[in-house]
């Protein structure tokens, strides 16, 4: 049916509104400080227990270290990271329900299996990364020259289109309707004529019109020729229908793609050169004898002095007795572990709940989408099971690559998750095809990985909504008696690694004021 130019305006701007920036202009979100910590004062050889080898916690025993407390980290894992995991030849998962899984990726070759992008505003991360001697390099997270995809009925679905050419059609269309209504006064603006002049030069600028605030194809959207030598002036296509671009989803909210007006989103994006668990694996390095390895956690029992834990390792079951304790494990692992929490902080722990997300990784003996197809960093997305292809930033013009074939979600990524091993590839393989057809020649390996069934992660990263934020978020804001709460979870970063950082600082931060004051010396829960 159709709709009137108030209600399309209304709609397109609800569309444009994310929660983080609401969030920073609201003053919810305070950015740590990019610099070493500043704390006085010493921990008195204090022994706090953390739990949980990721970025929070080995950043907090990192921090905690530099004051003169006595750290110890139980870690499930026989590795360090947590999620911050990049997969190179020889990484190895077995997930809930699969067989082990073997990386055979060349050496050189990975893929970010976790956390794959960092803003330029999380300033925190960036301090750690030269604090630490991580070197990072830009991520190219938006390229005009990858695709949209739409599997469908449509005029124009089941072709893989550029996304220069949807996004200056669709860009074009609507600045021509709008430059239109406001110069036959159909906008009740309360607009001057100069103003409304002003505004109608801005839209055919801003949507490429013409004197008669027509859209006409440019170059902005590519060419079918190109330009070059003598009299080769370039050859531009039509633009596509609008009507077209409807019937086949590409303006779908739910797949076309404005990730550069996302606040989190915004170029400058970094990564860490080979991989970003080059950050964990800088911080394990400064922590690597506080951590103990393989290490399941069964019991956080706060005792009326002190924390202790019951913990299984290879030898059998043990405790360990510690004054604090900051955990740092994924609430759905949490939820499985005895506690003696209050009733408010147990019922947070059982009902947040974790993304269902997965990615898999895609090697090739020929990196075609550069040579052939001159993509070079960025996202194609689509309708399917696949979500999201990433090309790499890095090692371009080199001879191989690896891709993330699918980077999906929600219950698309349940879906795929339930298949087998060999036919997630499949259907990777399959559905990257449609768009790349080079796939069938160059693929070699892939490895997948669905984090909300991977042991000890149990989900990508933590869910809220506004009522959440207020009621379960809230409750683990505070201590439980001697033990703290810590993640990207005890955040409004959820599934950056900003999240654990500022976390790990907020608790720091928190413990030590604990421990120099001798009045706030266990409360109460």
């Amino acid at each position: 049916m159709p709709i009137s130019r108030r209600e399309f305006l209304t709609t397109a701007g609800k569309s444009a509104i994310a929660a983080y920036p609401a969030m920073m202009a609201l003053g919810l979100l305070k950015p740590a400080p990019a610099h070493a910590f500043e704390l006085t004062g010493s921990g008195k050889n204090k022994h706090i227990i953390i739990l949980g080898a990721g970025l929070s916690g080995m950043t907090a025993a990192y921090e905690l270290g530099k004051l003169g407390y006595r750290c110890t980290i139980l870690e499930a894992r026989n590795r360090a990271g947590g999620r911050c995991w990049s997969i190179r030849k020889g990484a190895t998962l077995q997930e809930t329900g699969q067989p082990l899984q073997t990386a055979q990726f060349d050496e050189g070759l990975y893929f970010n299996a976790g956390p794959s992008r960092i803003p330029h505003h999380h300033a925190l991360t960036l301090h750690y990364c030269k604090e630490l001697g991580v070197p990072i390099q830009v991520y190219n997270n938006v390229n005009e020259a990858a695709y949209y995809f739409s599997e469908g009925k449509g005029p124009l679905s089941n072709k893989k289109i550029r996304i220069r050419e949807i996004h200056n059609d669709v860009r074009g269309y609507i600045t021509e309707m709008l430059a239109k209504a406001i110069d036959q006064h159909q906008v009740d603006a309360g607009l001057t004529k100069e103003d409304a002049q002003k505004i109608i030069e801005y839209l055919r600028a801003e949507g490429g019109l013409d004197i008669d605030k027509l859209y006409k194809a440019s170059n902005r959207r590519g060419y079918i020729e190109d330009a070059g030598a003598g009299d080769k002036a370039g050859k531009i296509a039509d633009p596509y229908k609008l009507a077209d671009i409807i019937q086949s989803g590409l303006m779908d909210p739910d797949f076309y793609n404005v990730a550069e007006y996302t606040y989190e989103l915004q170029m400058t994006m970094f990564q860490a050169i080979g991989g970003n668990d080059m950050i964990a694996k800088a911080l394990e390095k400064k922590v690597a004898p506080l951590i103990r390895f393989g290490c399941e956690v069964s019991a956080i029992q706060n005792q009326e002095q002190g924390v202790k834990i019951t913990y299984k390792d290879k030898f059998g079951e043990k405790q360990l007795e510690g004054d604090l304790c900051i955990c740092t494990l994924p609430l759905p692992v949490l939820s499985n572990i005895q506690h003696n929490f209050s009733s408010d902080v147990s019922r947070a722990i059982d009902y947040i709940p974790y993304m269902i997300t997965g990615k898999m990784g895609l090697q090739f003996k020929r990196r075609f989408w550069e040579e052939d197809e001159h993509i070079y960093g960025g996202i194609t997305h689509t309708n399917n099971e696949l979500t999201q292809i990433f090309y790499p930033s890095n090692d371009y013009l080199g001879k191989k690559g690896i891709l993330i074939g699918y980077y999906n979600f929600h219950e698309t990524a349940d879906k795929v998750s339930a298949l087998s091993l060999q036919q997630r590839q499949q259907l990777a393989l399959e559905k990257g095809s449609l768009i790349h057809p080079q796939y069938a020649k160059e693929f070699e390996t892939g490895f997948s990985i669905s984090w909300h069934k991977t042991p000890y992660s149990m989900g990508g990263w933590a869910l809220y909504n506004a009522e959440t934020r207020q009621t379960l978020y809230k409750a683990m804001l505070q201590p439980d008696k001697q033990v703290y709460f810590a993640g990207e979870h005890m955040t409004y970063l959820n599934a950056w690694m900003a999240g654990a950082f500022e976390s790990a600082r907020s608790v720091v931060t928190a413990v030590h004021a604990r421990v120099t004051d001798q009045r706030l010396a266990y409360p109460k829960a």
